[in-house]
């Protein structure tokens, strides 16, 4: 099962996935990393600090990690006699274009704006990343993009208390229980009153 890990820069997205890696064994593909590895961008955003992702090359890649990653996965579950559903994670801003369920990590965006200054982001970028968030920009396309779409508040909370939620979701969408997720269902959030 392939689920994207979303979010606007800054809402936790990679502090949770390492510990999903950590704590469940689960393949977590940093996307933002395997786009400049492997020069999945087709041009260079000099003035504003980043690459233009090609959406093709991306997915054509995946694709080839994820069938290795399943041949591996069968491997493991022969030898150990499992039947644990496969779990992939794509970690990025960008996941959502990706996959069909997905999970957005959202931050308030007073604090979303003290967690990229920490990080040295300029003030540009914080104030677009800011803006954004309050708009509800990735929620939204990930609506556009996705079939299954649940929220996650990381406003004042640890990345360990996060990992909770996040495990929920994922544990409860194997189960077969996703009715039961009503408390992250979006639109609960509203913070178009921050737009700066």
């Amino acid at each position: 099962m392939l689920i994207g890990l979303t979010g606007t820069p800054g809402t936790g997205k990679t502090s949770v996935s390492k510990l999903l890696e950590k704590r469940r064994g689960w393949k977590v593909v940093y996307l933002n990393d395997l786009i400049k590895e492997e020069h999945l961008y087709s041009e260079v955003d000099e003035e504003r600090d980043s690459v233009i992702a090609d959406m093709e090359l991306i997915r054509e890649r995946l694709s080839g990690i994820l069938e290795e990653e399943k041949g591996q996965h069968a491997e493991k579950a022969k030898v150990n006699g499992e039947e644990k559903e496969n779990i992939t994670i794509i970690e990025s801003h960008l996941a959502h274009y990706i996959t069909d369920i997905v999970i957005v990590l959202r931050a308030y965006p007073p604090e979303l704006k003290k967690r990229l200054e920490k990080r040295g982001y300029s003030e540009e970028k914080i104030n677009e990343n800011a803006e954004a968030e309050s708009i509800d920009l990735i929620l939204a396309e990930a609506f556009e993009w996705c079939k299954k779409v649940f929220e996650v508040n990381t406003t004042g909370r640890t990345a360990e208390e996060t990992l909770g939620d996040v495990e929920k979701i994922i544990d409860y969408i194997l189960a077969g229980k996703e009715n039961e997720l009503q408390e992250y269902i979006p639109g609960s959030l509203d913070w178009i009153d921050s737009v700066p």
